[in-house]
């Protein structure tokens, strides 16, 4: 007995030193291995990069810009399907355990014994809280040390951070395929939805792809990916989460995914999401565009922006099909091959409603063409092969017969028939290029902007960035001056021949467009039909510093060069500063800053940047008590007197209803504006505005050569204008402009620009200044200023020479 209760003792003593030494060697276990742990305090103020999200006027999606595709979205706000889906797939016991799971690991560890030495990757057994100590503080290396470390860590988040918290940043974090982080994203990503829209069968899926999102991808592996969701179906039946027939239901049903596509959303707003982005890459750098989760809210307006597109490409293609056909895109051997694969490696523009097509065989009648497979959502070509009709006026516009214009093997682009199913018309793209921009006068605001014809095809935003000659389009601006500086729109100018000594160059004698001379005419007649040479007249007069400093207070030029020359519009700007100076005339002479952006708000929701400064007094009430109307304080600089503005907007209308500008008059509403005209017809441009909108337009080549006599402004770009406005403003209101106290209106014969009664057919009312009424004689404005009777009686006669 005594040797019994010995051999206990010592078996106690010595249990009790091997628990000591193990308890020590355990204590210096996690001490080692605690020593370079990363701080997972961090977590705490997590900031994961989230993506710049860009909305229209009405909230609609433009863009979404961003390297990881991420969402932030709070726990509070994730569906409890969504929940309980990645709980059955990833963690069932999360809310029981303490960071580590016992079955869980014992049946890794069983698993790793079994396979050892056969080079099989091991079984993983982390729990999400482990998971979100090595995506947060660890790498992926296939180590027993990170797994230690993994273990110590989710220890120490589960004592730090509470459940809800720990979920809540794995679900964040994830990474579930095609460049999406966080259930958020991936919602978006795949099924275009937001998560509180999701069924249990697309919740399954995500829920599937954490264990590996390019193995279960859905287009690569669908059976896979299918298989995978299932079986999450089934552990949530399991779980209790799902009844049995809803998930039988979910089994049976197709895994539909919708992958959203990156960039501009918004229909035809490629050029304009573009340029939001490079102003906000300009304003906080690349991190802060891509990572920084702003929320960007534009005053872009998706009907115009649709309209606008439209009335340019259209405005392209009549320029560009008068000019006849060029040939084919390419041309591809028929013979011994399969037309559709050789066609599917023809460039395509998925910007441009046109299909890419090759001619199979053609006679007189009709041409049979085979349309470019379409790509499916793997991106793959379709192996289906679409053969339609190209009929004999499909190619009307080219002025030939159909066998002078196609050949079997011709590459070309095609366009449906409207009413006609299965025919298709021919097209081609346009060799000119443009622009149009559409802007609001009071603020600025740009609610649409095209920049070219196709996006896919040039980046090159032809509004903001292309800097051309606004020809007679900048002429406004030299009245305006004019105008401030104690003219009237009834002042008598010289049209007659005008010469200009240049040292060491040839001596500068501008023409009018038609090459003629019209004797003296009124400030008003010389706008309306753009007269070259009364332009310079004017401008000699009034002093080039003087339209220099104008140009500069508009935002046409930064600083221009004094010359003669550049009153006819020969130096550059772009179109997008062009349609703000015209804003400015619109908005009464008040300063206008064009803006793309309304508003920009960090991932906090605090407003960064504002484009309306303004102040609105009373706007800030609780609750109505009888007070006052808000009142917004205006405090923008005044850079032409209104009283001008008006006149030279009077003057800018008589160019619609009687210039060169008449291809508006139709509309039937106040309209002004003014056409541009270039040397050689390189540019052509129109800019005209109402009450309530500007618009902007010009075409010409990239690489600037003649467009062909009569290719005008009020002839190319005028018509642009007035298809857009015919949308724009068809169901508006007839509003007049807006007349300035003081402006008194006066009858006068507008050729003559002296008083007259209502009966005289050329009587109009035009607008004065207070003591600026024309009195009952005139005087002509001679280059040197001078002004003689002799003069005057023989430039009247027709035998006056140069003065």
């Amino acid at each position: 007995m005594r040797l019994l209760l010995r051999f206990f003792g010592f078996m106690f003593a010595l249990g009790t030193l091997v628990l000591l030494v193990g308890a020590a060697g355990a204590t210096y276990f996690v001490w080692k291995y605690s020593q370079d742990l990363p701080d997972y305090s961090q977590l705490q103020n997590y900031e994961p990069p989230v993506m710049t999200r860009v909305h229209a006027a009405d909230g609609a999606l433009v863009a979404e810009y961003a390297k990881q595709r991420r969402l932030y979205i709070p726990i509070q706000s994730v569906p409890k399907l969504v929940i309980e889906a990645f709980l059955s797939a990833e963690d069932k016991n999360f809310y029981e355990h303490g960071g580590l799971d016992p079955t869980g690991i014992f049946r890794a560890a069983s698993f790793f014994l079994q396979n050892y030495g056969k080079n099989v990757r091991p079984q993983g057994a982390s729990t999400i809280t482990q998971q979100v100590a090595k995506n947060f503080l660890l790498t992926n290396e296939v180590s027993i040390d990170r797994k230690i470390k993994e273990a110590l860590l989710a220890l120490r988040i589960e004592r730090a951070y509470s459940k809800d918290r720990i979920l809540e940043l794995y679900l964040n974090e994830i990474y579930l395929g095609m460049g999406a982080y966080g259930i958020a994203a991936a919602a978006l990503v795949y099924f275009d939805k937001s998560v509180d829209q999701l069924n249990v069968q697309e919740v399954a899926y995500l829920a599937a792809l954490p264990k590996a999102p390019s193995t279960y991808n859905p287009f690569r592996d669908r059976d896979r990916a299918v298989d995978r969701r299932n079986w999450v179906i089934d552990r949530m039946v399991e779980n209790g989460f799902v009844t049995t027939a809803d998930g039988e239901a979910a089994k049976k049903a197709s895994l539909t995914v919708t992958p959203r596509a990156t960039g501009a959303q918004a229909e035809a707003a490629e050029y304009y999401a573009e340029e939001v982005r490079r102003q906000i890459y300009e304003r906080y750098g690349e991190r802060k565009l891509y990572e920084g989760g702003l929320s960007v809210r534009t005053p872009l307006r998706s009907d115009l922006q649709v309209a606008a597109r439209k009335a340019l490409t259209e405005g392209m293609i009549k320029y560009d099909e008068a000019r006849g056909w060029r040939g084919p895109i390419t041309h591809i051997e028929l013979a011994g091959v399969d037309w559709g694969v050789k066609l599917g490696e023809v460039k395509e523009f998925g910007d441009v409603p046109w299909r890419v097509a090759v001619v199979l065989d053609v006679n007189k009648d009709n041409a049979r063409i085979g349309l470019q497979p379409r790509r499916e959502k793997s991106g793959q070509r379709s192996n289906e092969r679409v053969v339609e009709l190209l009929p004999a006026d499909g190619v009307k516009w080219t002025r030939k017969a159909l066998t002078q214009v196609v050949k079997p093997g011709d590459v070309i682009y095609v366009e449906p028939f409207a009413n006609r199913p299965g025919q298709y018309r021919l097209r081609q793209f346009p060799g000119v290029e443009g622009a149009i921009v559409v802007m609001e006068p009071t603020t600025g605001r740009v609610l649409a902007l095209t920049g070219g014809f196709s996006y896919d095809e040039s980046q090159f935003n032809r509004a903001t960035q292309a800097m051309r000659q606004p020809g007679s389009s900048f002429k406004p601006f030299v009245y305006s001056a004019a105008l401030d500086n104690g003219y009237t729109p009834s002042t008598i100018v010289i049209d007659a021949p005008f010469e200009l000594e240049q040292k060491g160059q040839d001596t500068w004698r501008p023409e009018n467009y038609s090459g003629k001379f019209y004797g003296p005419q009124t400030l008003r007649f010389g706008l309306e039909q753009s007269r070259n040479v009364m332009t310079v007249r004017l401008a000699n007069d009034v002093g080039m510093p003087i339209i220099a400093d104008y140009a500069k207070r508009f935002g046409i030029y930064d600083d221009m060069a004094p010359y003669l020359a550049m009153a006819l519009g020969s130096g550059e700007t772009t179109l997008l500063r062009m349609t703000g100076a015209y804003a400015m005339v619109a908005n009464g002479g008040r300063k206008v800053t064009p803006s793309l952006i309304d508003r920009i708000q960090d991932r906090y929701g605090h407003t960064i940047y504002r484009h309306d400064e303004r102040e609105c007094r009373g706007c800030d009430a609780e609750k109505w008590q009888n007070q006052p109307e808000p009142t917004l304080v205006d405090r923008r600089p005044v850079v032409l007197d209104p009283m001008t503005a008006y006149q030279i907007t009077s003057m800018m209308e008589g160019v619609v209803q009687r210039g060169t500008g008449t291809a508006l008059k139709e509309l039937g509403k106040p309209i002004a504006g003014k056409t541009g005209t270039t040397n050689d017809e390189r540019d052509a441009w129109f800019i005209g505005f109402t009450p309530e909108i500007v618009v902007g337009v010009y075409l010409g080549y990239d690489k600037p050569r003649p467009m062909g006599k009569g290719s005008t402004g009020g002839i190319l770009a005028a018509p642009v204008v007035r298809e857009f406005l015919r949308t724009a403003i068809a169901d508006r209101p007839a509003i007049p402009f807006r007349v300035p106290a003081g402006i008194k209106l006066v009858r006068i014969d507008r050729k003559s620009g002296q008083r007259t009664s209502a009966g005289d057919g050329n009587a109009i009312l035009e607008a004065f200044k207070p003591g600026t009424a024309p009195p009952d004689g005139y005087n002509v404005v001679y280059s040197d200023g001078t002004v003689t009777p002799e003069a005057d009686r023989a430039v009247r006669s027709g035998t006056g020479g140069l003065y």
